[in-house]
């Protein structure tokens, strides 16, 4: 008997790769998922764009429309849960999440960063890394809790950094790799194959 597919909401400000990636795997049959809402906080985020080339419902809602953060946050708690989210991914999303909207989606809500975490946390991370004289970066993909970037971690993929590499190279190399591991935790975690341990997440099956 079918089962009613997981639904994604995925909040994006920039171009969208992430999203793109995303949708790929679900329809590559990849991910037993759905992405039932695209939400963006800028107007020209082409990542708006890919959601509806596909189909997909995609929603700018404007910041400015409202008083405050948390009467933003609000709407974007309605809007969610009117679509009944079962996983929330940031993709790029350039705005802070506040404690409503976080606690209204407890243990619901991952991002992916750019850095192998807990180095490197906020912006700017690849010029950061090569400004520290790194020999790896990579990515990572987290639970968000209140604090940035600091929530427990889900997976990370390395990435060497070369010699010769400058912030782009270095960025493009890591984002292959983001592509790939985003998808990859959030297959995890609609198979419910992970375990926590205090802030330890660990795969309830090994493989090989």
């Amino acid at each position: 008997m079918p089962s009613e597919k997981f639904k994604l909401a995925v909040l994006v400000s920039g171009r969208g790769s992430n999203l793109q990636a995303i949708i790929d795997s679900i329809e590559k049959n990849n991910l037993a998922a759905e992405i039932s809402l695209i939400l963006s906080n800028e107007p020209d985020s082409y990542a708006l764009q890919r959601g509806k080339k596909h189909g997909l419902e995609s929603v700018f809602l404007n910041p400015k429309n409202f008083p405050s953060r948390d009467d933003y946050e609000k709407q974007m708690i309605e809007l969610l849960q009117t679509k009944s989210i079962d996983l929330v991914c940031l993709a790029g999303f350039m705005r802070i999440l506040g404690k409503e909207f976080i606690e209204a989606f407890s243990g619901k809500i991952i991002n992916i960063h750019p850095s192998l975490l807990p180095a490197f946390p906020g912006l700017n991370v690849q010029e950061k890394a090569l400004e520290h004289g790194a020999k790896f970066s990579g990515c990572t993909v987290h639970f968000v809790n209140e604090e940035v970037d600091d929530g427990a971690i889900i997976l990370q993929a390395i990435v060497p950094i070369l010699d010769e590499d400058d912030v782009q190279s270095l960025s493009d190399r890591i984002l292959e790799q983001e592509h790939i591991t985003y998808s990859e935790a959030i297959r995890l975690i609609i198979e419910d194959n992970l375990e926590f341990y205090g802030r330890r997440v660990i795969r309830k099956t090994r493989g090989n």
